[in-house]
């Protein structure tokens, strides 16, 4: 099992997410015979070991619903773990790895990623984790210091107006006639410009905006593994076996 927050400590990890979470299950999962587990900054990795002919896919479906309930009492904006049958046979069957001269990383990644492993994963037998290399879209606020002290804002404020502004509401449907139109509010930029000018706060009488504290682009999170290939920026996923299922079917069907 596999918990990801990105950069947070790896005490904290443990302390606020590992250790937790192993108790929890412990009283929620079947024949578990030993746990051990790793934190590093932003990861956590769980093992779990079974006793000798424990039902894998009832362990799997115990830890899945332990984790969902347990997700409220973690930080907000943790997303589920990632849930992985392993044994010592579990080896890569077919990799696939992702270049262009042209793509930049984070279009690499988010290929690899949101269309062709989502295509792969409807392959009988086929398990693909999250790609490597590459670099995952995010859109990021660079802060200039100086300009919000200038200023008497502090990162607070620019959170704040951000998480205000850019909303998703859903606005219900007005009906006139005989015909119903669905109504959208603008309450979030449909480009990543547009947050540039966006207000922040006013002071003194003065409103500022985020372009006259920071820069809102199109970025990606720091990356921590990179790939290549024949020199070339890549993403590169792993595929492996699970089930019954041939080998050799499962090849030619990816």
């Amino acid at each position: 099992m596999i918990w990801t927050y990105s950069s947070l400590p790896p005490d904290e990890m443990s302390g606020r997410i590992t250790g937790n979470f192993e108790r929890l299950s412990l009283t929620t999962v079947n024949n578990v015979d030993h746990i051990e587990s790793q934190s590093i900054t932003g990861i956590s990795i769980i093992k779990y070991f079974f006793h000798q002919g424990t039902s894998v896919d009832l362990s799997m479906s115990q830890l899945t619903a332990s984790a969902q309930s347990y997700l409220k009492q973690l930080p907000p904006g943790i997303a589920p773990p990632l849930i992985i049958a392993y044994n010592a046979a579990s080896v890569p069957i077919i990799q696939l790895a992702l270049s262009s001269q042209s793509i930049p990383e984070q279009g690499l990644f988010d290929l690899a990623n949101n269309f062709v492993r989502t295509q792969l994963a409807g392959v009988a037998g086929a398990s693909i984790p999250l790609p490597y290399g590459g670099k995952r879209r995010q859109i990021q606020i660079d802060l200039d210091q100086r300009l919000l002290q200038e200023r008497g804002l502090s990162a607070d404020d620019v959170v704040a107006a951000m998480s205000s502004q850019n909303l998703i509401i859903p606005a219900g449907a007005e009906k006139v006639g005989e015909f119903e139109y669905n109504i959208k509010l603008n309450g979030s930029p449909n480009a990543v410009d547009e947050f540039n000018d966006l207000p922040i706060k006013t002071v003194n009488g003065t409103v500022i905006y985020f372009h006259d504290v920071a820069h809102v682009r199109d970025g990606s999170a720091p990356q921590i593994n990179i790939v290549r290939v024949n020199g070339q920026p890549a993403a590169l996923m792993t595929i492996q076996k699970t089930g019954d299922a041939s080998t050799l079917d499962i090849i030619k069907e990816i």
